[in-house]
């Protein structure tokens, strides 16, 4: 293996943990006995410093970890799913709109799509889980409080901190 992809391989588990730890540390319960948390802006950074694969890895693994060390086991499998999904479209909605310039705009705008990804993921599992399409809706105001946390607190830690740490480490 190359020093190239250790490093990825060794950031992806940084990341996996990170977003583990920050799904689990944070917890906002809703009414449908969800919770809001942090895990969304691992999510997005480790899209954006990863990228689609090993990004959508982490954030999967990380996230599927928290839900069977929190005890939510039935959702694990969706969540590795769902999340992987998230940081696939955070990176390729960021790619797209900012090219190689790296921008603002195209971080809102991936990370938005990585939200909608899992308003309509969750949405779509809790519909077959519970077989009811109107049980499933009673999450998604939870999901969307959830979303707006991620997209606001990813963007604002990578502007913040993310994008100031040079490339060379």
């Amino acid at each position: 293996m190359n020093s190239k992809k250790i490093r990825l391989v060794t950031l992806s588990a940084l990341f996996a943990a990170l977003t583990c730890v920050a799904t689990m540390l944070i917890r906002i319960p809703t009414p449908t006995k969800g919770y809001v948390n942090l895990g969304d802006c691992l999510v997005n950074v480790s899209a954006w410093v990863l990228g689609p694969y090993y990004g959508a890895a982490a954030s999967g693994i990380g996230s599927a970890l928290a839900d069977l060390f929190a005890g939510y086991a039935v959702y694990a499998a969706a969540t590795l799913i769902i999340k992987s999904g998230m940081a696939v479209a955070s990176y390729g909605v960021f790619k797209f709109i900012s090219g190689k310039k790296h921008g603002l705009l195209g971080r809102i705008s991936g990370a938005i799509a990585a939200e909608i990804v899992m308003i309509s993921g969750y949405f779509v599992f809790e519909a077959l889980l519970y077989g009811s399409a109107a049980t499933a809706a009673l999450g998604i105001v939870g999901n969307v409080a959830q979303g707006v946390m991620g997209i606001v607190s990813s963007v604002v830690i990578y502007e913040a901190v993310i994008k100031k740490i040079p490339k060379s480490i």
